[in-house]
């Protein structure tokens, strides 16, 4: 058996659910060998651990010799495996599948074809309801070889089954093409964030162009069309076209809802359409669209014929918190965001964040800096974005890694702290050119930043401030230098410091005014 680290083992039985456990133990407890009654031990030593060493199983199950773990512990998680399979068989249609055409596999083995053909068939009809085109190729390929080899007689079409293997070459090449452009754009963005200026831009659209093959939109299958709608957002979003990244996003929610089948079939992919959804009419500010969108997302986690797993589950709950941050940001409510987001479900965040890739932990704890800072504390604003810039590695999400600098600048003016600012400009300013990200944008709030004096007057200060902003007006409209805004609202902080209000009253103030009109 392949040796498991204790690790490995560890998290797959902490991983199982109450049920799942359950389960485990009446399958395997009735079992009369030896060495299923010595991994129950195990398994239960194990459940009841916070941290597992080698080491402790000997104290806890002495009669174990150490020769044995090593291959129990393989044993082990091997058996969990299968007994999770079996138990979610029911539920998890391409296992079905896949059981069938072992079913199928068998039979032909036994030359038991009319029974062989059934299976195939059976998993045929599934697989094209599951809009599995792998698994249907595969059954293919099963009939192909039926026919090569005679096997009894298979009533097979020989020129519809050449044409099936073809058509479904066809469509799978597509998605191929489709969903590899869609990862390389994804780590294209997850790398720098949106484009930044010109050459980005011209070096994307270039990249997009030359990779993706010609089609008809009208004659492709749904799940063409739904790898081809995800591909569209991901390029808009980088773009910053928030408005053709829109129309993607519904098409791509119409297409599902469309086919109540198809979501119960891909509940997570349904899922992320939506929190595509979400994304866009945050950036365009359709506020009730946004609203409706958001609680038929929550909604969805509570519907019985779906079945979330434990991936779906803390997909729901960082988009959860994506876009109830996000909510509070569109209409200000920045002290309410903070006693839901921080204090009441404070535990629930920080054992997500743990839990959460790199690149979704950082995004999450930059909009909760933004969340402290639309509050106005900013010493709990900078201690968040501390979390950013101390992060040795720079090479995921370089905007982020950016504006988290220049934010925490202002935290620090905020605090009064002159003394660190000085210093901070000067490791900012390394930062930025490191990464060539220096522009009109990150100059602008620098030298206003360098400049402040503590000796200026309240009337100097408030001139500084205006004058800031009206370089910084300049840029909203700027094909490039407006991203500074969606990661940063420097223009309401700037009219806060002017107008003698938080930041909180503005961004009210704005969205009442944006609601009615």
């Amino acid at each position: 058996m392949a040796r498991i680290k204790s690790k490995t083992l560890f998290d797959l039985v902490k991983s199982l659910n109450k049920n799942e456990k359950r389960y485990f133990k009446i399958v395997v407890s009735g079992s009369k060998e030896s060495d299923d009654k010595k991994i129950v031990q195990l398994f239960d030593h194990i459940a009841a651990l916070e941290n597992f060493e080698d080491e402790d199983v000997f104290n806890k199950i002495p009669h174990f010799k150490v020769t044995q773990l090593s291959n129990l512990k393989a044993y082990l998680f091997e058996k969990i495996l299968q007994v999770l399979r079996a138990y979610h068989a029911s539920k998890i249609k391409d296992i079905q599948i896949r059981e069938q055409i072992d079913f199928a596999q068998i039979l032909f083995e036994r030359r038991l074809y009319s029974q062989a053909k059934r299976c195939m068939d059976k998993a045929k009809k599934m697989a094209e309801a599951n809009m599995n085109l792998e698994l249907q190729l595969e059954i293919l390929k099963m009939e192909k070889n039926a026919v090569l080899q005679n096997m009894g007689d298979l009533d097979n079409n020989v020129d519809q089954l050449v044409a099936e293997v073809q058509q479904l070459n066809g469509q799978i090449n597509n998605i191929n093409t489709f969903t590899n452009l869609s990862i390389q754009l994804n780590s294209f963005y997850t790398r720098i964030g949106f484009i930044r200026d010109e050459q980005d831009e011209h070096r994307i659209k270039d990249f997009f162009k030359t990779n993706i093959s010609a089609y008809n939109e009208q004659a492709l299958t749904t799940i063409e069309l739904l790898n081809l709608y995800r591909l569209y957002i991901g390029y808009y979003f980088f773009l910053q076209d928030f408005e053709h990244g829109y129309t993607y996003s519904k098409k791509l929610e119409t297409t599902f809802e469309a086919l109540p089948t198809l979501i119960e079939s891909m509940p997570d992919d349904y899922i992320k359409s939506l929190n595509n959804l979400l994304i866009a009419q945050n950036k365009l500010f359709r506020y009730h669209e946004f609203v409706a969108t958001n609680k038929k997302l929550q909604a969805f986690a509570s519907r019985s014929s779906i079945r979330i797993n434990e991936n779906m589950r803390i997909r729901l709950l960082k988009y959860f918190y994506m876009h109830e941050i996000n909510k509070f940001f569109m209409t200000g409510d920045f002290d309410k965001g903070v006693e839901l987001i921080i204090h009441e479900q404070g535990k629930e965040i920080n054992a997500l964040l743990a839990m959460l890739d790199k690149h979704s932990a950082l995004v999450l704890n930059y909009k909760i800096a933004c969340l402290y800072f639309g509050a106005g504390n900013f010493s709990q604003s900078a201690k968040t974005l501390n979390k950013i810039i101390n992060i040795t590695s720079t090479d995921l999400r370089e905007d982020l890694h950016c504006f988290a600098r220049i934010m925490n600048l202002v935290c620090h003016y905020e605090l009064g702290n002159f003394d660190v600012i000085k210093h901070y400009i000067i490791s900012t300013y390394r930062f930025l050119l490191k990464k060539d990200d220096l522009r009109l944008f990150q100059k602008f709030v620098l030298s206003f930043l360098k400049n402040l004096s503590t000796d200026t007057d309240a009337k100097g200060l408030v001139a500084q401030f205006k004058n800031l902003k009206s370089q910084l007006l300049t840029l909203v409209e700027s094909p490039y230098e407006k991203r500074a805004f969606i990661y940063f609202d420097i223009i309401s902080w700037l009219e806060s410091k002017i107008e003698k209000r938080s930041v909180q009253e503005i961004i009210k103030e704005k969205f009442e005014s944006r609601i009615q009109n």
